[in-house]
């Protein structure tokens, strides 16, 4: 190929570049080349700027001519030579160069070779997905292990499609009951699985803090079977607040709180206890409380009556509806460890 480039050069020196093009572009394919050494290499070989925008897979990279990278958050020129990577859509390899009478033969044939290879890469390591996602157990684990190094964290999550700057580049840890661990971008509904925790919105390197969130917030999540804190099947860690700290208190192992007892006793006298207790601290007011658990207003009375008898304090109070709430809370978290 390079004596053919050669003798095509002293004929068309158009014809030569372009061959010495085609031959560079195959040789970075062969050797599974990165992102960031396919776009190098259009800026090197065209002289000017190169730039990959690609929003489905969250992908802006940016080289100047001289090989540096150069990330910015600005968006391309439209009037720039570019090759789409997918046909009409808005992901596409571009070279700043000022408008003109088009590209030349050989920014043409830089920038189909180095979109076929960019697109190679993008669906080789990314997939075709409109946002983060957990489709490589390894790749998340690592992203989100506290103990794994930095550039490894990192590493990771350009694996998996992670990464940028501003607001669109937040992410939050996804803790499922009895499944992987995932990650969503801020904004992103979590997959309908059941019992799951959501931990905070972060950039990429706090993610072991957003998953250390994630799975406290799991613990509070009820299945939808058991009365849970308030009924929620997904929790979100920014919701709970000073309340997350109940969670350190109640470890595996640990002696049950008098008050857990004391609930634990009162659930085993009656079937409909343990019900109207959750209605009550999850309800605006006793009547919402008699709605939520189908009986009247006054049969109500006279089942909280016989659960303070048992209890040993008042539900009726705010107090005593309180240290009702955080007895159910604690009693749901033992069962959740």
């Amino acid at each position: 190929m390079k004596e053919l480039a050669g003798r095509l050069a002293a004929v068309d020196p158009d014809a030569g570049a372009a061959v010495s093009v085609i031959a560079y572009f195959d040789r970075l394919a062969e050797s599974r080349a990165g992102l960031e050494a396919l776009v190098r290499g259009a800026a090197v070989l065209a002289g000017c700027p190169a730039r990959l925008v690609d929003p489905d897979r969250r992908v802006r990279l940016r080289v100047e001519p001289d090989g540096r990278r150069a990330d910015d958050g600005g968006d391309p020129d439209p009037g720039w030579p570019g090759a789409p990577l997918t046909p009409g859509g808005p992901s596409a390899l571009w070279l700043e160069r000022a408008a003109g009478d088009g590209p030349s033969v050989v920014d043409a044939v830089i920038l189909e070779r180095a979109a076929a290879a960019v697109r190679s890469v993008l669906d080789r390591t990314r997939g075709r997905v409109p946002a983060p996602q957990a489709d490589d157990p390894a790749l998340v684990e690592t992203v989100l292990d506290a103990d794994a190094p930095l550039p490894a964290r990192l590493y990771a999550a350009r694996r998996l499609g992670l990464g940028g700057t501003g607001p669109a580049a937040l992410v939050r840890a996804v803790a499922v009951a009895d499944g992987p661990p995932l990650i969503v971008a801020d904004g992103q509904p979590p997959p309908a699985t059941g019992r799951a925790g959501v931990g905070p919105a972060v950039a990429v390197a706090d993610l072991p803090r957003s998953w250390a969130a994630a799975r406290t917030a799991l613990r509070f999540a009820s299945d939808g079977r058991l009365p849970g804190p308030g009924g929620r099947t997904v929790v979100h860690a920014d919701e709970l607040g000073g309340v997350a700290l109940l969670a350190d208190l109640v470890v595996p192992g640990a002696e049950p709180a008098p008050d857990v007892r004391a609930v634990e006793a009162a659930a085993a006298d009656a079937p409909w206890m343990l019900r109207t207790l959750e209605a009550v601290a999850s309800t605006a007011s006793l009547r919402a409380a008699a709605a939520e658990v189908s009986v009247h207003h006054s049969t109500l009375q006279d089942r909280l009556t016989h659960a303070e008898h048992l209890l040993g304090w008042p539900v009726r109070t705010p107090q005593g509806r309180f240290r009702l709430q955080v007895a159910l809370t604690m009693r749901h978290l033992m069962k959740h460890q």
